[in-house]
């Protein structure tokens, strides 16, 4: 029989491995990307659980560059995960 410990160490293991996660996350980094001509949104996808920025200014973008995003795509992306692993854990 499985420790109270045990039991919750599982539940977040299974919750950080969910396919969910990714997308909330997927869609938290795309709605964060700054729309100037709508490159960065329309080149940035989902696949195989992973979000591909396939412009060369990603990286610029991610780092503030924009007066849209300041913050870049990253960190509230990061924000978003915690909040849904918080709320779902």
């Amino acid at each position: 029989m499985k420790g109270n410990i045990t039991r919750r160490l599982d539940e977040i293991t299974a919750k950080t491995q969910d396919k969910e996660l990714t997308k909330v996350a997927f869609q938290e980094w795309r709605s964060n990307t700054p729309v100037r001509s709508g490159n960065a949104r329309r080149n940035t996808k989902y696949k195989q659980d992973e979000i591909h920025a396939n412009y060369a200014y990603a990286k610029r973008l991610d780092e503030g560059y924009s007066k849209q995003s300041p913050d870049g795509m990253s960190k509230p992306t990061i924000e978003a995960v915690r909040r849904y692993l918080k709320d779902e854990v």
